[in-house]
C-alpha cells in the first residue's frame, strides 16, 4: 500500500555533502520533514550508488520515515557513487571510521536534534552493527536487517569452513560496481579524475578473501561476535528464513546484553514490507514503533513484546520457487529459550533415525552431482532459487528416516548432527540436509549444514583427518512444523556442488552408527502465540519514478552431458535496464555466474562470472565489462580476471590479473 498522507511534509535534498576530517567529501541524499524544531536523524550507509543505483527503492523507505518526523539520510560510502576516494574491500576499518565521523557531522546539522539511528539491510545492516560497536556518542540505536555478527561463519565467502560458490560470484558483482563514474551534476568538474582513480583502484576482491581461508584476524575485524559487549545501544535485528543471514539472529540475541528485539519471517533477502516470499508485514510501521520508543520517548509497547518473534513455517511440497510460505507467528520472551528442549535421534543401521541406538557402520562417497539442483545460498526469492525434491540428491547420500510421526512436531533453532567417523583422505567435507518427507515420499529440504571436516575443532586451526574422529555439523536455524504422518530425514553427503567447492580428492567416510546422532530443538506450541499483536499491512511512500525496460537474462538451469559427465549450473545475475527520467540517466546490467564440473573429477571444478554494465547520461556513456574464471588443481586455486572500461565507446582501461593461491585445507 502506497501512502501519501503523512504527519509531516517532506522536502528532498538531492545533494547533501558530508566532509570527513581528512578532507574527503561523502555524498548523501536526504529527506527532511518540514518542521520548525530539530528531529532525530536516520542514516543508511551503502556502497550501492544512491544517485542511480538504489534510487528506485530509496524514497519509498526514507520519505515514509521522514513523513513521520525523522531526517533520513542515504549516504554513499567512500569511493562509491558520488563520494570521493577509492574503495578497496568490503567492511573495512576505514569505512567504519568514516561512518563514525559522518554520524558526528550529521548530529551537528541544524535539522538534527543530536540523535542518530542507523537503518539498513545487508551491507547497511553489517556496518550498522560494526559502527555501533565503535560507540559514536550520537548513535542511539540501530535497525539491522539481513546482516551478520560473524563475517566468516555467516556471509557469502565460507560456510562451515567450506569455500562458498558466492565467494567468486560476489567479487565479480562488486568489481562491476566499483569503477562506475560519479555524476558531474553532483561532484562537478573533478568527476572524470575520480572515475579514473576508481578504475585504477578496482581489483578482484576474491584474491583478498582467498588469502584468508581460515577465520583469522581479517575476518575477526568487523565481526561483532568478537566482543558483543561493545554494542551498548538498543538493537532491532530482522531477517528471513529464506535468507542465509537468519542464523545470525539467535546468536545476536544470546550474545548481546543491550536492549534488543529480533524478528524472523519467511522472507528472502529483502525488507519485510517489500518481499518476494510472503506474507509481507508493515515493517516501516514496526521500525517507527522502535524509533519512537528510543528516540522520542513514546511508549509504543514494543519493549513489552517477546524478545524473539518468528514465522513457524508449515510444510510445503518441494518446489524451486515459493511466493508464499504458510505458517503462523510465534514468540519467545528470551533467547536461549527455556521453552526449547533437545531430542536426540541416533543414526542406525537400515537407514533408521531414532531410538534405540544400534551399533554398526556405513560408508559414503558421494558423486559430484549431489547439489547441482540445490539453488542459491542466500536467496532473493527469484525463480528457481530453492532446491527441488530431495530424493534426487538422496540417491548420492546416506539417508536416515524416522517412522511416520504419530503427533505433530515443531522445531525452533539449529539442528545439529554429531558425527563419529573416519576418512580415507586427509581433506573431506560433510553436507547435511534436514528434510520433511511427506506420506507420498516427496522430500522438502528444511535446513542445511556444511562443514569442512578439517575444521572440525575450530575454523582457526584446521587439521588433516587421520584415524577415528568426531565432528558436529550445525545446520541453519529454522522454525518448522512437521505434521503427523510425515517423516523426518537427515541426509549426509560428501559433496554439495556448486554451493561448496569440492575437496581435492573424493573422500570415503566410514560412519559409526549408533554413536552418530541428530539433535533437534523441539518447541511445544504455546497459547501465548495466539495473543501476539498482529502486524499491519505493508506500506511505503511513493517511489521516485523510474521506467523498467525489458532485459533478457540467462535462465536458471542445470545441464549435463551424459557422455562426458560434464555438468553446468547457470545462475542469472543482476540483469536489468532502468531509466531514471528525473536525472536523465539509464543504467543497464547483464551478468551470470556459471559453474562447471565433471563427475568423478573434483579438480575439474570451474567458476565463470561475467558482467556487462552501462551507465548512460546525455554527455556520457560509461561501460564496464569483466570476466572472472577460477579453476583448481590439488594444491592451488587459479584465478584469471579481465576488465575493460569504455568512455563513449572508446576503451580507456584494460587490465588482466592472474593469481594462483595455495589451498589451505580446502
Amino acid at each position: 500500500m502506497i501512502r501519501t498522507d503523512f504527519p509531516c511534509q517532506v522536502r528532498v535534498i538531492e545533494d547533501l555533502k558530508i566532509p570527513l576530517p581528512d578532507g574527503t567529501i561523502l555524498a548523501a541524499r536526504a529527506w527532511l520533514p518540514d518542521t520548525t524544531t530539530p528531529v532525530p536523524a536516520i542514516l543508511e550507509y551503502l556502497p550501492y550508488r544512491k544517485r542511480d543505483g538504489t534510487r528506485a527503492r530509496d524514497q519509498g523507505i526514507h520519505m515514509y520515515l521522514a513523513g513521520h518526523g525523522y531526517a533520513c539520510i542515504r549516504l554513499d560510502i567512500r569511493g562509491m557513487g558520488d563520494s570521493e576516494g577509492t574503495l578497496h574491500d568490503e567492511y573495512t576499518l576505514q569505512e567504519q571510521l568514516d561512518g563514525v565521523d559522518a554520524i558526528a557531522f550529521i548530529a551537528g546539522l541544524p535539522f538534527c536534534d543530536g540523535q542518530v539511528a542507523m537503518f539498513g539491510i545487508s551491507w547497511g545492516g553489517f556496518n550498522g552493527l560494526q559502527i555501533a560497536a565503535r560507540q559514536p556518542p550520537a548513535l542511539k540505536t540501530i535497525l539491522t536487517l539481513g546482516s551478520t555478527d560473524d563475517r566468516y561463519a555467516t556471509d557469502v565467502h565460507y560456510i562451515g569452513g567450506c569455500l562458498s560458490k558466492d565467494n567468486i560470484d560476489w567479487s565479480a558483482t562488486m568489481m562491476a560496481q566499483n569503477d562506475l563514474p560519479p555524476d558531474p551534476a553532483i561532484v562537478g568538474p573533478q568527476w572524470r579524475d575520480l572515475w579514473l582513480q576508481r578504475i585504477a583502484a578496482n581489483q578482484p576482491w576474491s584474491h583478498i578473501w582467498l588469502d584468508h581461508q581460515r577465520r583469522d584476524g581479517y575476518w575477526q575485524q568487523g565481526s561483532v561476535c568478537e566482543n558483543y559487549a561493545s554494542i551498548q545501544i538498543p538493537v532491532y535485528a530482522a531477517s528471513g528464513w529464506a535468507d542465509n543471514y537468519s542464523e545470525s539472529i539467535p546468536r545476536l540475541l544470546a550474545g548481546l546484553t543491550c536492549p534488543r528485539r529480533c524478528l524472523i519471517g519467511p522472507w528472502a533477502h529483502s525488507f519485510p514490507h517489500d518481499v518476494t516470499v510472503g506474507p509481507a508485514i508493515g515493517w516501516l510501521d514496526e521500525a517507527l514503533r522502535w524509533l519512537d520508543h528510543w528516540l522520542k520517548g513514546r511508549d509504543t509497547g514494543i519493549m513489552a513484546e517477546p524478545m524473539l518473534r518468528v514465522w513457524m513455517q508449515d510444510p510445503v511440497p518441494p518446489k524451486t520457487c515459493y511466493t508464499e510460505r504458510p505458517g503462523r507467528w510465534v514468540g519467545e520472551p528470551t533467547w536461549p529459550s527455556a521453552h526449547i528442549t533437545t531430542r536426540t535421534l541416533p543414526l542406525n543401521p537400515s537407514n533408521r533415525l531414532g531410538d534405540p541406538a544400534t551399533p554398526g557402520t556405513a560408508t559414503l562417497n558421494s558423486p559430484l552431482w549431489v547439489g547441482i539442483g540445490a539453488g542459491e545460498i542466500g536467496r532473493y526469492g527469484d525463480e528457481a532459487d530453492w532446491p527441488g525434491d530431495q530424493r534426487e540428491d538422496d540417491a548420492g547420500s546416506l539417508v536416515f528416516l524416522t517412522e511416520p510421526l504419530t503427533d505433530p512436531l515443531e522445531i525452533l533453532g539449529a539442528p545439529k548432527l554429531h558425527l563419529h567417523f573416519t576418512s580415507d583422505k586427509p581433506c573431506a567435507l560433510a553436507a547435511v540436509r534436514l528434510n520433511d518427507v511427506a506420506p507420498n515420499g516427496a522430500a522438502t529440504r528444511v535446513s542445511l549444514g556444511l562443514l569442512n571436516l578439517t575444521h572440525r575443532t575450530n575454523h582457526e586451526q584446521p587439521a588433516p583427518l587421520a584415524g577415528p574422529t568426531q565432528a558436529m555439523i550445525e545446520l541453519d536455524d529454522i522454525a518448522h512444523h512437521f505434521p503427523a504422518g510425515h517423516r523426518i530425514a537427515v541426509s549426509l553427503s560428501t559433496t554439495y556442488w556448486p554451493i561448496a567447492w569440492p575437496s581435492p580428492a573424493l573422500a570415503t567416510l566410514t560412519i559409526t552408527l549408533g554413536a552418530s546422532h541428530l539433535t533437534l530443538p523441539i518447541r511445544t506450541p504455546r497459547a501465548e502465540d495466539a495473543t501476539l499483536r498482529p502486524f499491519g499491512p505493508p506500506t511505503s511512500a511513493p517511489q521516485t519514478p523510474v521506467i523498467w525496460h525489458h532485459s533478457e537474462k540467462l535462465p536458471r538451469r542445470v545441464t549435463r552431458d551424459l557422455i562426458t559427465g560434464r555438468m553446468t549450473v547457470d545462475f542469472p545475475r543482476w540483469t536489468y535496464a532502468c531509466e531514471m527520467p528525473d536525472i536523465a540517466t539509464t543504467t543497464t546490467s547483464r551478468g551470470y555466474a556459471r559453474y562447471h564440473i565433471t563427475d568423478g573429477d573434483p579438480l575439474s571444478a570451474e567458476t565463470v562470472c561475467e558482467y556487462h554494465v552501462t551507465l548512460k547520461r546525455p554527455e556520457l556513456t560509461a561501460s564496464h565489462h569483466s570476466l572472472t574464471r577460477m579453476t583448481c588443481d590439488a594444491t592451488h586455486f587459479h584465478l584469471t580476471t579481465e576488465l575493460q572500461a569504455h568512455e563513449n565507446g572508446q576503451e580507456i582501461a584494460a587490465r588482466t590479473w592472474h593469481r594462483s593461491i595455495r589451498r589451505d585445507f580446502l
